[in-house]
């Protein structure tokens, strides 16, 4: 019997990347976003690589939406063993500049919609006392950088939660399993369509990963759940690791350098889409697909940290010294 899966903010970038890795393994996929043309489209990519698509058109915003998708998915496809929390939104703007009601919008989606995923099928994974749930986080959730204030808050909010969450699986010696991936910068199409205030074009903090090793990671996440927690790229080890060094310092290194870093140095188009209110890959809109604008940049290989239990290998002696920890060095195929 095939693995049910479940992808949130399948319609694009992380959340399709993931989709198309677990079809590969004949999965069946749900797929949760707004967007009804990226939907469609990620349907197909998972009907091509050998999967069973289920689109679930939810704003994870929404509880009771999420419910009901839930009930849906659980009715229709059977027992969900894998979920992955991959949806969001965020505002390229000073906080300054930002309104109460976008920094709500920004926090209702991607923080809360992570808690009320991982509420609504955790009840449900706990009567069958099996599953495993992955949350797709950052190298923000450590190391906050300027201008995105609402989404660096969210993915904090995020570790804060998991990790109170995997304590209590423990003390209850759960078979349900909880862990997060924290990502580097990553080429998705979010660099196009979020709001943004900034005076020129978005792009990810470089060194800038396809969306398929975020994939594969998650993947591994996902068989490996018992670990806390993985570091993608060896950007995300550094900055994590400069921030328990001398965060003081990082914080000066990113006022100069924090604004330059996120934007390309052309010119912001005036009509780009926003999705924060709206898919961008909606009824009117477009399928964004995986990836974004920056394939000539992006690097299609990265090593794959992942925090483990008293195991050292290459970088992991300077991780355990610094964080208590160990960790694993792995190599991520595209």
């Amino acid at each position: 019997m095939s693995s049910v899966v479940v992808v949130t903010g399948a319609s694009g970038g992380i959340g399709r990347a993931c989709a198309r890795a677990f079809a590969e393994r004949g999965a069946a996929v749900a797929l949760i976003a707004r967007g009804e043309k990226g939907l469609q489209a990620a349907a197909e990519d998972v009907r091509l690589r050998g999967g069973t698509p289920m689109v679930v058109p939810t704003d994870v915003s929404d509880p009771d939406a999420v419910e009901a998708a839930v009930e849906r998915i659980e009715t229709e496809l059977g027992p969900i063993d894998v979920w992955v929390n991959a949806a969001f939104s965020s505002v390229f703007s000073p906080f300054k500049k930002m309104t109460t009601e976008e920094f709500r919008r920004t926090t209702e989606v991607s923080y809360l919609g992570f808690v009320y995923c991982t509420s609504s099928v955790l009840k449900r994974m706990l009567a069958r006392d099996r599953g495993t749930i992955v949350q797709v986080g950052s190298a923000l959730a450590y190391r906050s950088i300027p201008l995105q204030s609402a989404y660096c808050g969210a993915k904090h909010g995020i570790r804060g939660f998991n990790d109170a969450l995997r304590v209590e699986l423990l003390h209850d010696k759960s078979n349900v399993h909880t862990t997060m991936v924290h990502m580097p910068g990553v080429n998705t199409p979010q660099f196009r369509w979020l709001m943004s205030r900034m005076p020129q074009k978005a792009q990810p903090v470089p060194p800038i990963y396809q969306p398929e090793i975020a994939a594969e990671a998650v993947l591994y996440a996902a068989d490996h759940p018992r670990q806390r927690e993985y570091w993608v790229g060896a950007s995300t080890v550094l900055t994590i690791l400069g921030n328990k060094v001398a965060p003081g310092l990082l914080d000066r290194y990113l006022a100069r350098t924090g604004y330059r870093s996120q934007q390309t140095g052309e010119p912001r188009d005036a009509d780009a889409p926003v999705n924060l209110w709206d898919p961008a890959d909606g009824r009117q809109g477009r399928d964004f697909g995986a990836h974004g604008a920056f394939d000539e940049q992006a690097k299609a290989r990265a090593p794959q940290l992942a925090l483990a239990h008293n195991k050292y290998k290459l970088l992991g002696a300077a991780v355990a010294l610094a964080a208590g920890t160990g960790m694993v060095v792995r190599k991520v195929r595209r």
